[in-house]
């Protein structure tokens, strides 16, 4: 029997769409080797006063391997007699890996000497955590937060800015979103900033509170694309208290509130490298408490999360 080109045409793209079958239906059936990595901000335990060791000693004993450090607590210890090379060694002892750094530099505002500061203050911070190896910093629109009107495009000029002296130093900014704020206090603004910035390196650093706060839904998460999210603030919260009413001591352990938590953590889409989910409260009655207690009760509630999100939709 002969056949027309046409004919064989067909046939071998049918074949070759049949033979893509099964191939798909594995990849979509099996679960990502990257999915997320479990961290600890040291915010969690801050109440206690601990300083900057004895938080890294906490997390490591309740079982974290990576944590967030704040910069006025590390500046403080470096102030008092501590090196960064002691603080190296200690970390590497104590087996943390260190995701990234909470700092408030003042880079997003719209007052030039103001801004200046802010920019001298994020080099000298960067120079701090490049040292130590921590390779990202956050990026909040610290100094714009009680006035609104920014200009998303002026913003989005400026994290340009900073994302090009990150990526000189080796510590990468993570554009942060405050629901409390009066600018990029949405998803959409902090998308729309890092995309108009243009940069590769561009990334957003979202909170299951902020997202709440600030008035933005859930469903909105599917529109930030695959590794755009390196580190995710998870908390929770209740939703008798409306977002004009609640506040960071409000944040609960991940899992113990009314948050859409589980659909949260699958939007993330992890992808060519694991999400980091950062445990971040500022709760008073948790700073009551014994911060080993603390820590260990976080971890164990994050890995409740994400076992039930894996099982759920087989990230």
């Amino acid at each position: 029997m002969k056949l027309s080109r046409r004919d064989l045409l067909k046939a071998s793209g049918t074949t070759a769409g049949m033979a893509l079958v099964p191939q798909l239906s594995t990849a979509q059936n099996t679960p990502s080797k990257n999915t997320f990595r479990l961290s600890l901000n040291l915010s969690t335990i801050m109440g206690q006063n601990l300083g900057f060791s004895k938080e890294l000693e906490v997390a490591s004993q309740a079982g974290f391997r990576s944590v967030e450090i704040w910069m006025p607590t590390l500046e403080k210890y470096l102030a008092s007699g501590g090196t960064i090379s002691d603080a190296k060694k200690r970390i590497s002892d104590l087996g943390l890996s260190i995701e990234n750094c909470i700092g408030f530099a003042q880079w997003i505002v719209d007052d030039n000497t103001t801004r200046n500061k802010g920019l001298e203050q994020l080099k000298r911070e960067m120079g701090i955590l490049a040292e130590l190896g921590c390779k990202r910093t956050a990026a909040p629109p610290m100094g714009a937060t009680t006035e609104a009107g920014l200009n998303l495009k002026a913003a989005a000029e400026r994290y340009r800015t900073i994302l090009e002296l990150g990526e000189q130093m080796n510590v990468i900014p993570q554009l942060e979103m405050w629901g409390h704020s009066k600018n990029l206090h949405r998803v959409a603004d902090v998308l729309f900033v890092a995309a108009e910035s243009g940069h590769a390196k561009a990334r957003l650093l979202l909170d299951v509170f902020h997202i709440y706060k600030g008035g933005s839904s859930h469903e909105s998460l599917h529109l930030v694309g695959e590794n755009s999210i390196e580190i995710f603030h998870i908390n929770d919260y209740v939703t008798s208290l409306k977002p004009e009413q609640i506040k960071d001591a409000d944040r609960i352990y991940a899992g113990d509130g009314e948050a859409p938590i589980d659909k949260i953590v699958h939007a993330l889409k992890p992808s060519a490298q694991p999400v980091v989910l950062s445990l971040e409260l500022f709760n008073k009655q948790l700073y009551a408490q014994d911060p080993l207690v603390v820590a260990k009760t976080g971890l164990e509630k994050m890995k409740a999360v994400v076992k039930r999100v894996n099982a759920q939709y087989k990230v």
